[in-house]
């Protein structure tokens, strides 16, 4: 029980240090036009496939995704070709996704491309291929996920256009819930409550933090004031 306290504090840790996740973005695709559809948990019922994925590569604008976990769909390839923005399409920038990084994403599937969406000079350009997905900036289509966590505009009421809004890690097991019907809205928000200042400072002090570890363990795991264990031999 001890190690495992000390286990789940050492991700708290590293949650509030990362500048991934301390870092308020800019809102993206505020300006093209389309109204806000909401968080994860408002557009994830419409998605055609969500998953979780790591992305190989960048092609043009496009990311290729290789699925680690399908959490709804059904889909036929192993490596799933996401189609971000380009021209005016309310979309992120492939960019905003790097090699290597983990993303939940709410995907659409390309049943039909538009008479201006492809041109043969730029095939990396493009609004897509059938049966291809894209992902919208027009509510919290996906969540960037670091280890078993996972952050973003994810339940309602966080600021629209905002994808990586100030908020506690969720774990990803609650998000698969959520989707799966076994996690309530509710359960997810309170998941993703900015922590309190006082748990920061102790986070971010780590002497403090060390003293600290008795307030998270059963009575009989709890550390003297030496570091060592208060249970008897």
């Amino acid at each position: 029980m001890r190690q495992a306290a000390i286990t789940a504090l050492g991700a708290l840790i590293w949650g509030a240090l990362s500048p991934n996740l301390l870092a308020q973005s800019d809102a993206m695709g505020a300006d093209c036009g389309c109204l806000w559809e909401g968080s994860f948990s408002e557009v994830a019922p419409t998605a055609d496939l969500i998953v979780i994925g790591e992305v190989r590569s960048i092609k043009g604008n496009a990311v290729d995704l290789v699925p680690e976990q399908i959490l709804k769909g059904a889909p036929w390839l192993d490596t799933l070709r996401v189609w971000m923005q380009t021209r005016d399409y309310c979309r992120p920038p492939a960019a905003h996704f790097p090699a290597g990084s983990r993303w939940i994403m709410a995907l659409s599937e390309i049943r039909e491309v538009p008479e201006d969406g492809f041109n043969p000079s730029t095939p990396n350009q493009s609004f897509g291929r059938p049966f291809d997905y894209t992902l919208s900036s027009c509510g919290g289509y996906w969540l960037r996920v670091q280890g078993n966590t996972a952050t973003g505009n994810l339940v309602p009421d966080m600021p629209r256009f905002y994808h990586e809004p100030d908020m506690s890690p969720v774990l990803v097991d609650l998000v698969k819930g959520y989707i799966t019907g076994t996690v309530s809205t509710e359960v997810l928000t309170e998941a993703s409550r900015e922590r309190p200042e006082a748990v920061n400072e102790l986070i971010l002090d780590t002497r403090s933090f060390l003293r600290g570890q008795a307030d998270w363990l059963p009575d009989d795991e709890r550390l003297e004031p030496d570091g060592g264990s208060a249970v008897a031999p």
